[in-house]
């Protein structure tokens, strides 16, 4: 059974696959180009972006701005036909002027979580640039299209629902995160579906649900396809591949991790995280990690308390320094055991997720 293309409005991706952000520097420029000439859509993480700029330390949101430009402009050079989104975290400072960069350089679509973008639909006004939130629960899709729908007349573009198993920050308490409480992606799926049902009626117009957090195979794929979801978003299977842009220090972390080595840890950003148990882990849980320059990223976040510059973190590791750097990954990040080109990776999800789903039917 062939897989259907994963249409938001009138873009129409033949691969129903988003390539998640990662950030700070994992998925750029490289890794968005190859998977959307893939057929998929490759997504820039947008947070941070600046720090291989010279002015970074002195000149630091003029150095994300100029480089946020840089790697949408080299993307699309490199994927001219392809989609290509940017993702935006809503705990960021500067969210605004990051997303209106994204319009003015005519991004395909703009995904924003940690936190609810209440007012992206008056950033993308008048332009093709689609408007995509991240949530976790039915309640808070119906909140941000309630909103959306009764302040600006927009519905979203589409909805992704990540659930508990994803990498990096995560929508759920940590209470909500034990073994006995998790709730599963297709609940999760579900409840986000009968949320956006009504609007959907009123309205006469589609909203797609994108399932993420966890999903590593193809079989993964199909799972959630057959329930209902538009496409799914992967990031940590890419972190294994050689377009990804972070470096092979960093890639190698995930090939020499046991699954005993992921664990949840606290953020900066007010929110649990999941990522790989390292020497930066060990002493953070020793104690508080001083914060020798504040990059003013997050809005949540007080260089005077903050367990740690997450900035710091998770560019040293990105880098490679993995001894002074956070590396964030989803549940399956152990599963990662080779480097592939993107192209391959992409052929063998979509092959399998076609035999799962012929199976299945």
């Amino acid at each position: 059974m062939k897989l259907l293309p994963l249409q938001i409005g009138d873009l129409t991706a033949p691969v129903p696959i988003i390539q998640g952000g990662m950030g700070i520097g994992v998925s750029r420029s490289s890794l968005a180009s190859a998977v959307a000439n893939a057929g998929g859509i490759g997504v820039i993480s947008g947070i941070q972006l600046g720090f291989m700029e010279p002015d970074f330390e002195t000149n630091t949101q003029e150095a994300n701005q100029r480089a946020l430009r840089k790697e949408i402009r080299t993307a699309r050079e490199k994927s001219p036909q392809g989609i290509l989104g940017v993702n935006l975290l809503c705990a960021m400072n500067h969210y605004k002027e990051m997303a209106t960069i994204c319009v003015e350089e005519k991004v395909d679509l703009i995904i924003s979580g940690a936190g609810l973008p209440v007012d992206l639909p008056e950033i993308v006004k008048g332009s093709t640039t689609k408007a995509v939130p991240i949530v976790s629960s039915g309640k808070a899709a119906h909140v941000i299209t309630k909103l959306w729908n009764r302040k600006y007349k927009k519905l979203p573009d589409a909805v992704i629902v990540e659930g508990p198993e994803a990498g990096g920050h995560l929508g759920f308490s940590e209470e909500d995160l034990q073994e006995d409480k998790k709730p599963l992606l297709e609940d999760l799926i579900r409840e986000v579906q009968n949320a956006l049902a009504p609007f959907i009626a009123e309205s006469g117009t589609p909203i797609p649900v994108i399932a993420a957090g966890g999903i590593y195979t193809g079989e993964d794929m199909a799972r959630y396809l057959q329930i209902g979801a538009a496409g799914v978003q992967m990031s940590t299977r890419f972190v294994g591949t050689e377009e990804c842009d972070a470096s092979l220090a960093y890639k190698m972390a995930y090939i020499d991790a046991q699954k005993e080595d992921i664990q949840l840890v606290k953020s900066p950003v007010g929110l649990p995280g999941r990522a790989v148990r390292n020497a930066f882990i060990e002493k953070t849980e020793q104690s508080r990690v001083d914060v020798h320059k504040c990059y003013n990223c997050l809005k949540t976040c007080n260089p005077k308390t903050t367990p740690y510059c997450i900035s710091s973190a998770l560019i040293e590791a990105v880098k490679g320094n993995l001894q002074d750097g956070l590396i964030f990954t989803g549940s399956n990040g152990y599963k990662v055991d080779t480097i592939i080109p993107v192209a391959k990776l992409m052929e063998e999800l979509v092959l399998d997720a076609e035999k799962a789903l012929k199976r299945g039917g």
